[in-house]
């Protein structure tokens, strides 16, 4: 039987993550013909299709899961990791500087916008300050 059909078929009990195989297999000396479900977590913290992205930032932040299988009904149609999330906040970042990054590039730059004294043409150090 496919992993695929066996997915479709049975309802999600549970999920390994390779954290699950390091801190509840592996540090533990357990051996390896041991049933899966010593190792996996259960119940699995889950998302539906239908939710939105808040819904899924809920969820993370709530449960301090790093992947959420996404589920409509009781089959598995995804995974959502907190890296997926990251990235959205990224494009959102990227989307809302965006716009001033271009307007700070299509003006050119002038006196107010240089930092620290002129240079000077003769490539000479500009003269100190009375107060230094």
């Amino acid at each position: 039987m496919s992993v695929t059909t066996t997915m479709k078929e049975r309802p999600l009990r549970g999920i390994v993550t390779d954290r699950d195989i390091t801190v509840r297999a592996v540090a533990v000396g357990l051996d390896r013909g041991a049933p899966i479900g010593e190792v996996m977590t259960t119940p699995a913290v889950t998302v539906d299709l239908a939710d939105d992205i808040h819904a899924a930032y809920r969820t993370f932040r709530n449960s301090g899961v790093r992947r959420l299988p996404v589920m409509d009904g009781q089959r598995v149609v995804g995974m959502l990791t907190v890296d997926d999330l990251l990235m959205d906040v990224f494009r959102r970042v990227a989307d809302l500087l965006g716009p001033v990054a271009w307007s700070v590039l299509e003006e050119p730059p002038g006196p107010q916008d240089e930092i620290g004294p002129p240079a000077r043409v003769d490539g000479s150090s500009p003269p100190a300050s009375r107060g230094s």
